[in-house]
């Protein structure tokens, strides 16, 4: 920092041209009134803060400290010492540290305020050891001595001069726009000047020097907006390409070459496409699925499998599947046994006869089964009532236990839509295994749906112990049949009364152990729901419809005129 009065040996007179100089400065009032009088006819040397801190003198512009010679001329009062409006020096004339020691630590207000001339400390001792009478007496001023300043620091040592403040707002390079933003230069800002180098760049003005344009920066933000006009592009192009372009697609009916396609459950369009395309049975997916949403029957298109022409049109593929000539599904039927469903799967997986039901046997516990249906004795086989009748996609190359397992699955689901579990205990039966076997029984005795509810009450009202009719017997044919995996109506009751199993339920009173067939949804629901008519007896006269009686005795003339319509034919 450049201060006036000092020099390499110690402090120097200020010289004449200076505004504070006793008799030049302000005409020789202050010299012998205030500024002598006030500093015991001494000099007094005042370190120059950074020069724009100070007003232009030759045009009177004011700067920190706010006023021309002229206005200090105005308001001093020789009789008051200096400007009481200014308080002696406007606080800002000084650095804040040497203002703050030199106002506060060396002058009391009356020394100020009235005039009066105060003595000066000796300036043989330079560090204000000998007490001097100043206002209160007590402080010593450091400040009358030439040794009062310290010697300026070597030039290798210098501290960086204050920043000079700028009338506009900077934010800096830290804490406003980055130096990528602020206009400055690229790496030629690291070269060195021709007078300071890199430290002397810094030095001058006290800032630090503009931070190179970063790389990183740069290619960040050649990334953001180059993504973001990769994305609105993408979808511009993918919004033309639906709205004006068609997806590709082949024409007509297809090639001669056959492929089984799968469809699953619950599948929409979309996944249909998916599954069409991979197999090289359409060319695009969204051909199929706009050809799927303007086909009105689409909806109709049930899981299972289907076998279509490779290189179809999405329209063509979408009306053979509603043909049910491509359906290539295994049909499991209401009341068809497991021992037919059995012998079907083997033959749709090109397997050995034997092979499924072998697989049936041996792992049941691991193919989906509720708990309730698991742990009766004496069962026939453990997944009857277990394969749910509906179309299921077969094709060589698949696994029985695959196929078992999706058949089991839609069993459970559909018996817990039901309501089995929650609803048996109310019909009076032990759980949802008795309701599922009473269910079996009306879709293997009934011909018709509306069968099915009279049926059911048939069960229940035979299962009554003391009911006056058959006093707790079933006595169907339908048990018998199921074990001797058969199905004839010409049975006497000798034979039937004569075999001991415990599916006979004309020789054991009750429910058989288990289920005899798969009943479908309307005889589950008969069973859930019978009637309440008092129907004891069923018989079918034309294989068609069924006729219920509440007595034995109507039951016998219905049974003669079954026999003679059966000799005439």
């Amino acid at each position: 920092m450049t201060e006036y009065g000092r020099g390499q040996e110690g402090s120097e007179p200020w010289h004449p041209q200076d505004p504070y100089h006793g008799d030049g400065g302000w005409e020789g009032q202050q010299a012998h009134t205030g500024h002598q009088a006030a500093y015991g006819g001494q000099p007094q040397h005042y370190p120059q803060a950074p020069q724009q801190q100070y007003g232009d003198w030759d045009t009177g512009q004011q700067g920190d400290y706010g006023k021309s010679p002229q206005q200090y001329q105005q308001q001093y009062d020789p009789n008051q010492g200096y400007d009481q409006q200014n308080q002696g020096y406007d606080q800002q004339q000084y650095p804040a540290q040497q203002h703050q020691q030199y106002t506060q630590q060396q002058y009391d207000n009356s020394g100020w305020g009235t005039g009066t001339q105060v003595p000066y400390p000796d300036p043989s001792d330079p560090y204000g050891q000998q007490a001097v009478a100043y206002g209160t007496g007590q402080q010593p001023d450091p400040y009358a001595t030439p040794d009062a300043y310290p010697p300026p620091e070597p030039p290798s040592r210098r501290q960086a001069e204050p920043e000079v403040q700028q009338t506009d707002w900077d934010p800096g390079p830290d804490e406003g726009e980055h130096a990528f933003f602020a206009g400055g230069g690229g790496d030629d800002e690291d070269e060195v000047d021709d007078e300071g180098g890199r430290g002397d760049r810094r030095g001058r003005g006290g800032k630090k020097p503009k931070k190179r344009r970063s790389g990183c920066a740069c290619l960040v933000v050649l990334l953001v907006f180059g993504g973001g006009l990769g994305t609105v592009g993408y979808f511009g192009y993918q919004f033309y390409q639906n709205r004006f372009v068609s997806a590709p697609d082949y024409t007509g009916d297809g090639t001669a070459d056959k492929v089984a396609i799968t469809i699953p459950s619950g599948a929409n369009g979309a996944q249909m496409g998916r599954l069409l395309k991979a197999a090289g049975v359409v060319k695009s997916v969204d051909a199929f699925v706009a050809a799927f949403a303007h086909n009105d029957e689409s909806g109709k298109i049930q899981a299972g499998s289907y076998l279509l022409n490779k290189e179809m049109s999405a329209e063509s593929a979408v009306a053979l599947m509603l043909d049910p000539k491509s359906q290539d599904n295994l049909i499991v039927r209401e009341g068809e046994r497991n021992t037919t469903v059995y012998a079907e799967i083997d033959e749709r997986l090109k397997l050995s006869k034997g092979t499924t039901a072998k697989v049936a046997k041996q792992k049941y516990k691991d193919l989906g089964l509720p708990d309730w249906a698991l742990g009766h004795p004496n069962l026939k086989d453990p997944l009857e009532g277990f394969l749910y009748p509906s179309a299921y996609a077969v094709s060589e190359g698949g696994k029985p236990e695959a196929v078992l397992k999706d058949m089991v699955g839609r069993a459970t689901e559909k018996y817990e839509d039901l309501g089995l579990e929650k609803k048996a205990e109310g019909l009076g039966l032990d759980g949802p295994w008795q309701l599922l076997t009473v269910a079996s029984l009306a879709q293997a005795e009934g011909t018709s749906h509306d069968d099915f509810r009279k049926m059911a009450e048939v069960v229940y009202n035979r299962l009554k112990p003391g009911n006056p009719q058959t006093y707790g017997s079933l006595e169907f044919d339908s048990t018998y049949n199921y074990v001797k995996n058969q199905s004839k109506i010409d049975l006497t009751i000798a034979e039937l009364k004569q075999y001991n199993n415990p599916y006979n339920t004309y020789y054991v009173k009750g429910l058989p152990p288990g289920p005899i067939d798969n009943p479908g949804e309307e005889a589950i629901k008969g069973a859930l729901n019978p009637t309440h008519d008092g129907w004891y007896y069923f018989i079918s006269l034309d294989g068609k419809t069924s006729k219920f009686t509440k007595t034995l005795a109507e039951h016998d003339k219905l049974v003669q005129e079954f026999n003679a319509s059966r000799k005439k034919g």
